[in-house]
């Protein structure tokens, strides 16, 4: 019996839906993976520093290894983290909108911040359905509105001494498919921070039209005036409609652990952990013990690495504004410089001439979206030698 050959299939990407297709592909990535091995290249394009983990933090995994806690366990996360998580919520932030401490029963342990940013949209926005986005704006949160069928509508930050929202202009971009405002403050990759004002009139938009608010908070305390950003926490009612997401990756060094959370009412708990359990079915306990230990013992180091990004964005920030060419605000918060250089508009093509001729890796402008374009994001959570370096190369090669 002869058994006729499978037809090969030419159009894979036709066979599958459209929505997944044609999902952007991350400019940092494409840049990334061009100057992937590049012998003595400073590689600052992605959003993390070059510490490895605590050992407090590490030992604490490894202690739980040692235990046999290798099983499936709670869809919601451990007790003991998020008892944790509710004690270090009510140290940073104080009471609650309803007067009281944090409770455990509002917080959902995820797969890091972008776990938590995709189950925060799948409850919000389907095929049909619009979020506002300030930009430039990190490139995932577009991402997971796309694989949603959602569509991301930019709404472009000011330039006027600082990265600032005009509340006019998010409000006149709603509209009746408008569900949702994503909002990240301090943010990557500007390093704008909505003040107190700023915040009160997003969230009074976010009344005004029953829209859902996705708060991305995660670079709330890595700021440069010794006092954590300014939080929808800070103005907001117990029935407002508001999801945060949270990583321990930038405060800790953690980002290999891939553990956050995402904080929601607690009516909402069914429905998260059933979508916990319908994507990742869980967070490995070992994971979930390291990440207890930061929020339990962390804030030494904490202080520490702030102080270190602090010096890292003085040095970069001096260097390149003496050539007289880079055009830049001072980041008050997160650990990105976003920049322009004169005579250049093309930041991807920049990107790449900047691997090439000066050996520094930087994520292109373009990759944020509107707003973005003309840009350079360099992530100075190194060391500041290292950072002294990456400036002199990048100040040698503009003056070429």
């Amino acid at each position: 019996m002869n058994i006729a050959p499978t037809p090969r299939v030419s159009n894979w990407p036709d066979l599958i839906r459209s929505a997944m297709r044609d999902v952007g592909t991350s400019g940092i990535v494409e840049v990334f993976n061009y100057g992937r091995g590049r012998q003595g290249l400073i590689p600052l394009w992605v959003g993390e520093g070059d510490l490895p983990t605590p050992p407090f933090i590490s030992e604490a995994a490894k202690a739980s290894l040692d235990r046999g806690e290798t099983f499936y366990t709670w869809q919601n996360g451990v007790p003991e983290l998020r008892e944790a998580i509710a004690t270090y919520m009510t140290q940073v932030y104080g009471a609650t909108p309803g007067g009281g401490a944090f409770s455990p029963a509002n917080f959902f342990v995820t797969i890091g911040g972008m776990h938590a940013i995709e189950i925060a949209t799948r409850l919000i926005v389907g095929p049909g359905d619009d979020a506002l986005i300030p930009t430039p704006a990190w490139p995932n949160f577009v991402g997971a509105l796309e694989i949603s069928g959602a569509r991301a509508v930019p709404v472009p930050l000011d330039k006027e001494g600082r990265w600032s929202l005009d509340p006019a202009k998010l409000e006149k971009a709603v509209t009746p498919l408008t569900r949702l405002i994503f909002f990240n403050s301090p943010a990557n990759p500007t390093g704008f921070v909505a003040t107190r004002e700023e915040i009160v009139e997003t969230l009074a938009i976010a009344r005004r039209h029953g829209l859902w608010i996705i708060a991305d908070e995660i670079y709330g305390r890595l700021t440069y005036d010794g006092r954590r950003a300014p939080s929808f926490h800070d103005v907001m009612n117990p029935d407002d409609k508001i999801l945060f997401v949270q990583t321990l990756s930038k405060n800790w060094a953690m980002t290999g652990f891939r553990i956050g959370w995402l904080e929601a009412p607690s009516e909402l708990g069914y429905v998260i952990e059933n979508l916990v359990q319908y994507t990742t079915s869980g967070v490995p306990v070992f994971n979930q013990r390291a990440a207890t230990a930061a929020l339990e013992q962390g804030e030494t180091f904490l202080a520490w690495q702030i102080e270190r990004c602090r010096r890292s964005r003085d040095i970069l920030c001096e260097g390149l504004a003496k050539t007289g060419r880079v055009r830049f605000f001072k980041p008050e918060a997160a650990f990105y410089l976003f920049f322009s250089i004169d005579g250049f508009s093309d930041s991807r093509a920049l990107a790449l001439k900047l691997i090439d001729e000066a050996g520094v890796g930087a994520a292109p402008g373009s990759a944020f979206r509107p707003g973005g374009e003309g840009h350079l994001r360099i992530c100075f959570a190194r060391d500041p030698e290292q950072i002294a370096e990456a400036t002199r190369r990048m100040a040698r090669w503009i003056a070429a």
